[in-house]
């Protein structure tokens, strides 16, 4: 039996074909070629057209289908993993209303603040665990108070999962852990957060019927299959954000387990077995996946916006150099980088520096002593210093993570990367040949009821295991010092 998986990312669509039986992926693609554009009309926004992730599903499957030949009436069912926090409207005739407004979109934190003060800073962490913040619920009165014309027009807001689940099976549900992820869930009630709702004036049918992340949630129409050339009926099993979807593909399911993620941001994702938050909700709590009546699993998630974008932007900026020879150069100059130190967060608002958004920056540059070696090091040794400051907070949450697994992808595939994460951070990496759309293609096996939860990660492998090592720490951590210092002179 194969099971379809695909992962819709805010820089392109993965899709994976499983072989549940052996645990081995089939096929595997990436659409579009290029990283997929985000519309900014103004400071500090971010969108994208919904339609084009369907369009790049389309074709990621055929690009699947040119791979491998298999009897597509052998396909038991599609798990989606998705890019977390946006907000798609959609008017009854499920047409989309504007463009989604993506994960790394700032424009309402002032309005997530706002209601942070209003409900009561203490209110909103017992029972949202979260502040409402930049999420979806506060993205949603931005357009309550700023596009009255498109919000009377609106028949559901969806998370852009849902949104591929309505173009799959024309239904329009979500689950409980895409509600946390929105700040639109009540730990305390284990419901719909009414009080928010009423406190945004936003009408609660908007909101879609919920269904577990695992299970049967609809089935492939006729228009579907007809897109995708795959058979109609195949159920969609399985649904999840990216960071629950990440862990999963991790096999991280349990207290203490931690999953990584270094792509456009990066991303630490730990499961709890109680609710815990943060005092000044910079790094966030969720539904996890596992989650179940017997069993409380939060995931409390730190995210650092300029990840591998900022390593990209450099990369554009150098023009004529490639990912390995920036490595390779950066990896030439001793930790320190000379004394360069940069701050990655030039990628809109950053939760772990309270919702800020201070740009990205280069401190001590000096035009006799720097060159590229050092600016190369220096943008990776930054990109691990924020994900660090991110795991210090967790920390203070009673989070304790001496490991941390992590697909070999995007920056981890960095020798240099690995190195100051896991001495800056005290933590062992391992590494492991998966990545979302193969979680989600293993989710969707779990749905359908096809494997459990142990044998749903037949298959998969450990590469490779990086070990911190004491000297190393020792400069490391003396350099992130010297990093914090100046970061809390800017806050």
């Amino acid at each position: 039996m194969y099971f379809i998986g695909y992962d819709i990312g805010s820089s392109s669509i993965k899709a994976a074909l499983l072989d549940a039986d052996s645990g081995r992926c089939m096929a595997s693609a990436i659409s579009p070629s290029r990283e997929m554009p985000i519309q900014v009309p103004y400071k500090g926004w971010a969108e994208q057209e919904p339609e084009s992730w369907w369009r790049e599903i389309i074709a990621a499957t055929d690009l699947l289908r040119q791979q491998v030949r298999i009897d597509s009436s052998a396909i038991g069912g599609i798990g989606i993993a998705y890019q977390m926090h946006g907000l798609v409207c959609v008017d009854k005739q499920q047409q989309v209303l504007r463009p989604a407004i993506i994960w790394c979109d700032s424009r309402a934190v002032h309005i997530g603040n706002r209601a942070f003060n209003a409900l009561g800073k203490q209110y909103c962490l017992d029972h949202l665990l979260n502040s409402p913040g930049n999420f979806t619920a506060s993205k949603l009165r931005w357009i309550y108070e700023n596009e009255p014309h498109i919000y009377e027009r609106i028949d559901k807001v969806m998370l852009p999962g849902d949104f591929i689940a309505m173009k799959l099976t024309g239904d329009i549900c979500t689950t409980v852990s895409g509600l946390s992820e929105g700040v639109l869930w009540d730990f305390k009630a284990n419901a719909i957060s009414r009080k928010l709702l009423d406190y945004y004036n936003i009408d609660e049918s908007l909101i879609p019927a919920v269904v577990p992340a695992f299970g049967v949630q609809g089935a492939l129409t006729a228009a579907a299959a007809a897109a995708l050339q795959l058979p109609a009926g195949i159920p969609v099993t399985y649904r999840a954000g990216d960071q629950p979807n990440n862990a999963l593909s991790l096999n991280v399911l349990k207290p203490g387990e931690a999953a990584a993620t270094a792509g456009t941001s990066g991303v630490v994702y730990a499961v709890h077995d109680k609710h815990a938050s943060d005092l000044q909700s910079r790094v966030n709590t969720f539904v996890h996946v596992s989650n179940d009546e017997q069993h409380l699993r939060d995931g409390v998630l730190m995210c650092l916006n300029g990840t591998g974008i900022a390593n990209s932007w450099l990369k554009n900026m150098l023009g004529d150099i490639d990912y390995a020879a920036m490595n390779s150069e950066a990896a030439a100059c001793a930790p320190g980088a000379d004394g360069l130190l940069v701050y990655p967060f030039g990628n809109g608002a950053e939760r772990i520096l309270g919702s800020r958004h201070i740009g990205a920056s280069v401190r001590y540059l000096d035009f006799n002593r720097h060159g590229r070696r050092q600016l190369l090091r220096a943008v990776q040794e930054g990109i691990v210093f924020g994900l660090n400051y991110g795991l210090e907070i967790m920390s203070a949450m009673d989070l304790k993570i001496h490991r941390v697994r992590a697909g070999n992808a995007n920056m981890f595939l960095s020798p240099l990367f690995r190195e100051i994460f896991a001495n800056t951070a005290n933590t062992v990496i391992e590494l492991y040949n998966t990545d979302g759309a193969q979680g989600a293609a293993r989710g969707a096996a779990i749905g359908a009821g096809y494997v459990n939860m142990e044998e749903a990660f037949r298959g998969m492998e450990r590469l490779m295991v990086v070990e911190p090592e004491a000297t190393l720490q020792v400069q490391y951590r003396e350099v992130y010092g010297k990093w914090l210092t100046e970061l809390r002179s800017k806050l």
